[in-house]
């Protein structure tokens, strides 16, 4: 459980814990050596303050090549300090007593964190850390299952424990899970397995599609935010260019610039590559979707179709048996006097009788079967119509953007080779001849 300074003496992190910490993880001889020439906090590695009572994180900024953590079991009630800490990839602040997730932004390189055992109650404000491998939040007090939608944003989240939280207790949970966070190898210590992936997706199937859909709006809102602003600070150095002074300048310039469109071309098909990468996977699980509405489908015409077998089958059985007993009927003149001439003729032979209530019951069966066949036929095409009409959408729409990048690439280099000489050219008049 988290502790609470109410029953012990807190302590802050000062330059005594910090050195006494350093020197008890390291070797004998290195310690040695450290008490001779000092230790240099920038050049740790790896620091572990755990079971020292903290109650607040400071003094860590020295730590500039820092990239382990370790400060759990403590009384810590606030994520804080840690803005230098830029190349930390490993991060313990379980058993603490800290409330909001936060002061993590800075973290980019993140893979590991626990915030194991403390009283969180919501999973936000950690959107800048998305090389997040390992995230174990378990032992909180989460009770909206919602707040896991948040983690698919870490696309290379492989490990989750929420184990301990309020929420686990619901009984989907588990399923939820899974289906919002594809990718996830582990939860809760458990392997995920194919069935219980297989089950969330198609339990939650209708709740997934949307938010893909939200996503690969956002990313392609996002794409077009950068190019806006690539393309103000373009037009800013095309006019820096304009005012240059002399050749060298401009030249300096229109080298640095040519950098940037560069950069800018491969932003933008980096950003399409995962639009498409995206969108793929709409289209997939739009297939799948298809697919199993036109297998349950044609499932149920075929189920229709045997029962009007049935139906046709019990017809002609008892059809067969009115008309053999109509003949005998006939053969011992028992039959209405006024019954027609080719009724008559019909009853007139046995063999002829059976034989024409079997030939209609022959094709009444093969228009039940040519019927199918034409539905199943239909649905069949409509399926592959549509999607295949979905695939060749989005290969449309990517051949569209692609030429739109080039073209966009392409004006902006004429602009700036257009610039450059106009400027070159204003710079001549201005030189006095030699």
């Amino acid at each position: 459980m988290s502790l609470s300074y109410n029953s012990i003496e807190p302590n802050v992190i000062d330059d005594e814990m910090l050195q006494k910490a350093i020197e008890e993880q390291r070797p004998e001889d290195i310690v040695k050596l450290a008490e001779s020439e000092g230790i240099d906090f920038r050049d740790v590695t790896e620091l572990q303050l755990s079971f020292r009572n903290i109650l607040q994180i400071d003094n860590l900024w020295q730590f500039e090549s820092l990239t382990k953590l370790q400060l759990d079991n403590n009384v810590i009630e606030k994520i804080e300090a840690l803005e230098s800490l830029v190349h930390l990839v490993w991060l313990d602040l379980s058993f603490n007593n800290i409330e909001v997730i936060e002061g993590l932004d800075t973290l980019v390189k993140l893979q590991d964190l626990s915030l194991y055992n403390n009283r969180i109650s919501k999973i936000e404000h950690m959107d800048t850390l998305q090389e997040l491998q390992i995230f174990s939040i378990g032992k909180n007090n989460l009770t909206a299952l919602e707040d896991v939608v948040y983690l698919r944003r870490f696309k290379k989240l492989r490990t989750l424990n929420l184990t301990g939280n309020p929420f686990c207790e619901e009984e989907q949970y588990v399923l939820f899970v899974v289906a919002h966070i594809p990718d996830l190898v582990y939860l809760d210590f458990k392997l995920v397995s194919d069935t219980t992936r297989e089950l969330a997706v198609s339990k939650y199937q209708y709740l997934i599609d949307p938010l893909e859909l939200e996503e690969a709006q956002a990313l392609a809102q996002l794409e077009e935010k950068l190019a806006k602003q690539k393309e103000l600070e373009y037009h800013k150095r095309l006019d820096e260019i304009h005012h240059a002074t002399s050749y060298n300048i401009a030249e300096s310039k229109r080298v640095e610039y040519n950098e940037d469109i560069l950069q800018l071309s491969e932003t933008l098909m980096t950003l399409e590559m995962q639009t498409v990468d995206q969108l793929e996977e709409l289209i997939k699980d739009f297939e799948k979707n298809i697919a199993a509405i036109a297998s349950t489908f044609m499932e149920n015409v075929k189920g229709m179709m045997a029962q009007c077998r049935d139906l046709e089958n019990r017809h002609h059985e008892k059809l067969l048996e009115i008309s053999i007993n109509t003949l005998e009927k006939s053969i011992k003149n028992e039959l209405d006097e006024d019954l027609p001439d080719d009724i008559r003729g019909l009853l007139g032979d046995k063999t002829t009788l059976v034989n024409t209530v079997n030939t209609s019951h022959n094709v009444h069966l093969l228009k039940i079967d040519m019927r199918e066949c034409d539905i199943l036929s239909n649905t069949y095409r409509w399926q592959a119509s549509v999607t295949g009409k979905a695939f060749q959408n989005e290969i449309d729409r990517n051949r569209s953007r692609v030429k739109e990048i080039f073209q966009y690439i392409d004006n902006l280099q004429e602009q700036l080779d257009n610039n450059l000489q106009e400027q070159l050219e204003n710079i001549e008049l201005l030189e006095p001849p030699e």
